[in-house]
C-alpha cells in the first residue's frame, strides 16, 4: 500500500484526524500543542492523532496529500480543514465547532 493510500485510509476511516508532531499527551511543537488544545476546547476527545515524527513516509506524504506544506493538518470527515492558523481562526469564529458538529462555547 502506498503512503498516499495509507493516508487516504486514515482520513476516510476516522471522523477526525490530526497529523501532528508528537502526540496529544506530548506535542513536540507549539503548533501541534495549539491544534490539540483547540480540538479539546471544541469537545473533541476521540480523534486519530498521527505522529509524523514517527513515520518519515507519512511526514513527507501528508504534505503532498492536501498540497499543504506544514504540519499540523486537520481532517474532518475525510476533508482537509487546514493547519494551526486556520484552525485558530475557525475556532474563534465558531466555524470549526460547526464543522466538527459541536456547539460553539464561549472562550
Amino acid at each position: 500500500m502506498s503512503v498516499q493510500d495509507r493516508i487516504r485510509e486514515q482520513v476516510t476511516s476516522n471522523p477526525v484526524v490530526l497529523y501532528m508532531k508528537g502526540t496529544p499527551q506530548m506535542p513536540m511543537c507549539g503548533f501541534s500543542a495549539t491544534a490539540t488544545e483547540i480540538l479539546r476546547r471544541c469537545g473533541v476527545e476521540d480523534f486519530l492523532a498521527v505522529n509524523v515524527l514517527a513515520d518519515e513516509e507519512i511526514r513527507q506524504g501528508i504534505k503532498s496529500f492536501a498540497n499543504w506544506p506544514t504540519i499540523p493538518q486537520l481532517y474532518v470527515n475525510g476533508e482537509f480543514v487546514g493547519g494551526c492558523d486556520i484552525m485558530r481562526e475557525m475556532y474563534q469564529s465558531g466555524e470549526l465547532q460547526q464543522v466538527l458538529g459541536r456547539p460553539a462555547q464561549q472562550a
